[in-house]
């Protein structure tokens, strides 16, 4: 079985706006809807549980059970892949442990769990099998882009330390693919206080030496973090530019 697992716990605050970025509309749907259709729709994906906050759990749930413009995407088979909400927790990693402890309620060890931001709305079909074909035979998977630009290290910030093989450097992006069980474990063993130092998902499947592959990624799949990212997505709505 094939579990999508979105995060919509996030506040937001780099956007300066009132409610989280997530949720604002664009196209007259909200940010979450577009990965939602993209997830809810693909065939390979069994079933799909959300984090998110209570105070807007209700909100979803309709679109889910096809009230207002969700009618168009959320037929009655695909409302049955929601098997419910998950508490976010203190950090990203943590929402996501609260993920996989609900997960693992109704899925098997052996099952992949696939990860993606709410607040990444164009995912694509293909990309959703990509990762998914990619992460057989492998504890996991996730897309990458490579680095365009020369990078550099600086231990204090200020000024430049040490010029690093841009060949060797790649940006990871979502949706990210892993083992449940192998993943779950490896999230647990950084309890209580070495999860919160996490910043991406792949980083506690890494740090337990889990076998995850790398595919490429897609320059349209951004995750929007700041208002240009928004204006950028709402340019390509109005466009109607594929996703």
């Amino acid at each position: 079985m094939n579990i999508a697992l979105i995060l919509s716990g996030g506040i937001g605050t780099r956007m300066g706006v009132e409610i989280p970025k997530q949720y604002i509309e664009v196209g007259g749907r909200p940010v979450i809807s577009y990965c939602m259709e993209s997830l809810f729709q693909h065939y390979e994906i069994d079933a799909v549980q959300i984090v998110a906050d209570h105070d807007w759990q209700r909100w979803i749930l309709k679109w889910i059970l096809g009230e207002g413009d969700g009618k168009q995407f959320f037929d009655s088979g695909r409302k049955k892949k929601f098997k419910g909400f998950s508490a976010p927790g203190e950090n990203r990693q943590l929402s996501i442990l609260h993920g996989l402890e609900d997960i693992k309620k109704y899925a098997a060890d052996t099952d992949y769990v696939m990860i993606h931001d709410a607040a990444r709305p164009c995912l694509s079909q293909e990309l959703i099998g990509f990762c998914l074909k990619a992460a057989g035979g492998h504890d996991g998977a996730i897309p990458v882009l490579p680095m365009k630009d020369t990078v550099y290290s600086s231990t204090d910030g200020q000024r430049i330390s040490s010029l690093l093989e841009r060949n060797e450097i790649f940006a990871g992006q979502a949706p990210e693919v892993f083992v449940l069980g192998k993943y779950l474990e490896a999230n647990e063993s950084l309890l209580p206080d070495r999860i919160l130092q996490i910043n991406g998902s792949t980083e506690p499947a890494v740090m337990a030496g889990m076998d995850i592959a790398m595919i490429p990624g897609e320059e349209k799949n951004f995750k929007i973090t700041t208002q240009a990212d928004l204006e950028r997505f709402c340019r390509m709505i109005e466009r109607g530019i594929d996703r």
